[in-house]
């Protein structure tokens, strides 16, 4: 076969069908698009009267009217501006994706306007096709010379064009509904589809019924050179009235204003006041929960992008800790949430973002993948972690107030955004045991200082009498001082305040610091905390025991201990029947602790990673005294002397079982068979008690 070149042949009636199908994933759609473009319409005829180009008339109010018929089964899209020719009608409707909005902003580029043209790439009028049988055009152009043009078309390839008779400036656009689309000539379907998109488009946007006969009364203060007057009600005066009542009127019902001009975020933060911010997100978002506070958007340079963040107050046990962020181009509602500009844990808020300059796919539905968006995306981020660092150093105490609330974004934020994490490193709070909340550097000091005071104790010999320290040499001093400085500094948290009562009373009487963090996210966000700063490690307060909580004893009272430890490691191991337990003997400050358990940080961890992912069905009780656990042994105890002097008691065993589940208990609740054995048990220690 020879070679061949030429051009594609794109058939028109083929591809119109697939327009209409495929354009926009929802036929709701439409209505953003077509009023849309009624308001690019006003605003253009609004940039040729300041270029001199045309007068507008006397009292000119630049709107758009959408006019229901559900006898007739049509939609009517009318606005008052620039309207066209035949010949603009036949280059820009009859030529598929040629947009009007482009070509304009072409021809008049080097005209200084304020005013931003919506539509850009010459579709969107082709969306009305998705749910019409057929579509009529009324327009008439500015220009002086102009004629009236109606145009018609029923969704194929063929049109008809042919001299109109609209008298104003301007275009309508009448929709003949398909029978399976007659919802959207439905009253309260406009209202909802038009609030969702077209909410804050710039132009008044009116809802109305032709031929509706109903009325309204109204004062005659409140009259509008357009009502039309039924009648005059002349209401009469109350008893004690000074004045006679003003004059009201009966008229035929008015359209309804659906949009705000002027949103919120459009304004400078100055010029707004709480309640409008408060009322603003009552009317958008309908909630009424008031929200902890706001981040007002406002930047011009090297963007255009403006909006409003609000972070709600959640109930996190009972609701889903999810917000919605709404997208607007130019005052258009785009989509909510879409990820490629929202962070993706900022997602939990509740706000809205304009922003002119996003580079939108055809249906405006979307983003085009560009590296434009990601810049948008990290100063969303840095301003919020802004504002957040502000709050925190400017007003701590509503800060902390918040802190509860606002917890779960910071968390998400610092696991999910490497750079955020660092702007927040030192404004994350700890909440200790006692409810008050402490900064990353406040919470590391103050532990430091508690352990210090602790190596100040002097030590005491067996019999609790004072005895001198050790004295080091000067290089020896300098080796432990080394060592305590590659030392990791320790936070300790509590994941559950009652299950560790027993550990926290510990850590209160040495003035010790604890902090909550029972959250499914704490788990993570530490690790994160403990990669970003070095020599920083979590640890539950029964992962370890410190010198802190153990009574200084003498050299030679030391070594005894350790002699006496291996003794009754072994009749632990016995009575237990565990070889794999691992024993220790301490002198605890606390003399009326017998008996404690630790788990060593990496193993709960990965016990909890374990339960989290349920791999093969495990939990934290599977691990067993075998897994990182310690039972410490206090030998200051009465219980724990009694099983050191008494061998072969035949009592010894069961006091071996108590205590191990007396620490078992401390740490994380008994399984149903080990809970079993200690009820009967401590029946019987109690029936011995008695006799």
């Amino acid at each position: 076969m020879a070679s061949k070149k030429g051009n594609l042949s794109i058939n028109s009636e083929n591809m119109f069908p697939i327009i209409k199908k495929w354009l926009y994933s929802d036929h709701d759609i439409f209505y953003r698009e077509v009023i849309s473009n009624a308001c690019d319409a006003v605003t253009k005829i609004r940039k040729m009267d300041m270029m001199g180009e045309y007068e507008l008339p006397e009292g000119f109010k630049p709107r758009v009217d959408v006019v229901l018929n559900d006898k007739d089964k049509t939609i009517k899209i009318t606005d008052n501006g620039i309207g066209m020719t035949a010949e603009e009608v036949e280059e820009y409707i009859n030529q598929v994706a040629f947009s009007g909005a482009t070509d304009f902003l072409n021809k008049y580029k080097d005209k200084a306007n304020a005013d931003q043209i919506i539509g850009h790439f010459g579709l969107g009028f082709y969306s009305t096709f998705m749910v019409s049988d057929s579509v009529d055009i009324d327009t008439l152009s500015y220009k002086s010379d102009a004629a009236s043009v109606h145009w018609t078309c029923d969704g194929g390839s063929d049109f008809e064009m042919s001299d109109g008779e609209k008298k104003e400036v301007g275009t309508t656009i009448t929709l003949h509904l398909s029978d399976d689309c007659l919802e959207f000539c439905n009253e309260y379907k406009a209202r909802e589809v038009i609030e969702k998109y077209c909410s804050f488009m710039p132009y008044d946007i009116y809802l109305s019924r032709e031929n509706e006969e109903g009325t309204e009364t109204i004062k005659a203060s409140e009259k509008l050179d357009s009502d039309v007057v039924i009648e005059e009600v002349h209401p009469e005066k109350k008893e004690g009235e000074d004045k006679e009542p003003e004059l009201e009127y009966k008229i035929k019902r008015r359209p309804q204003l659906l949009n705000d001009t002027h949103p919120l975020w459009a304004k400078t933060p100055k010029d707004c006041t709480n309640e409008e911010y408060l009322e603003f997100y009552r009317k958008v978002f309908r909630d009424y929960k008031e929200p902890l506070f706001w981040i007002h958007l406002n930047m011009d340079y090297p963007f255009n992008l403006k909006g409003i963040l609000y972070f709600p107050k959640i109930n996190m046990e009972f609701e889903s800790i999810e917000g919605t962020i709404k997208l607007y181009n130019n005052q258009v509602f785009i989509a909510d949430n879409i990820k490629e500009v929202i962070p993706e844990y900022l997602m939990l808020l509740k706000g809205v973002i304009d922003c002119p300059d996003l580079p939108l796919n055809v249906s405006r539905s979307a983003l085009q993948n560009d590296g434009f968006v990601k810049k948008i995306s990290e100063y969303i981020s840095k301003k919020v972690a802004e504002k957040l660092a502000g709050l925190c150093k400017t007003d701590k105490e509503n800060y902390d107030k918040y802190w509860d609330d606002i917890s779960p974004f910071i968390k998400y934020g610092c696991l999910k955004d490497d750079k955020f994490c660092e702007k927040m490193n030192d404004y994350i709070l700890f909440k200790n045991l006692d409810g008050k909340y402490l900064t990353l550097p406040e919470a590391l000091q103050i532990n430091k200082e508690a352990e210090e005071e602790a190596k100040k104790e002097e030590a005491v010999d067996e019999n609790g009498n004072k005895v001198e320290a050790e004295v080091v040499d000067d290089k020896s001093e300098d080796k432990k001082d080394e060592k305590e400085e590659k030392e990791p500094r320790i936070i300790y948290y509590v994941t559950d305040e009652q299950q560790q009562s027993q550990y926290i009373k510990m850590f209160k009487a040495q003035k010790m610091e604890a902090f909550v963090m029972k959250h499914n996210i704490d788990t993570p966000f530490m690790q994160q905390l403990e990669s970003k700063n070095e020599g920083i490690s979590f640890k539950r307060i029964d992962a370890d025991l410190t010198d802190t909580f153990k009574s200084k004893t003498s050299k030679k009272a030391a070594k005894e201990l350790e002699e006496k430890e291996k003794e009754i490691s072994e009749k632990l191991k016995k009575a237990l029947k565990n070889d794999k337990l691992v024993v220790k003997l301490e002198k605890l400050k606390d003399k009326k602790m017998s008996s404690m358990l630790t788990v060593s940080e990496e193993s709960r961890r990965l016990a909890d990673m374990m339960k989290m992912y349920a791999m093969n069905g495990m939990s934290m009780g599977d691990f067993g005294a075998s897994e990182g656990q310690t039972l410490i042994l206090n030998a200051n105890h009465p219980l724990v002397q009694y099983v050191m002097d008494n061998k072969d008691e035949k009592n010894t065993e069961m006091i071996c079982e108590q205590l191990y589940d007396l620490a078992r208990i401390q740490n994380a609740p008994l399984d149903a068979e080990s809970m079993t054995k200690f009820v009967e048990r401590s029946n019987e220690i109690m029936l011995i008690l008695a006799k």
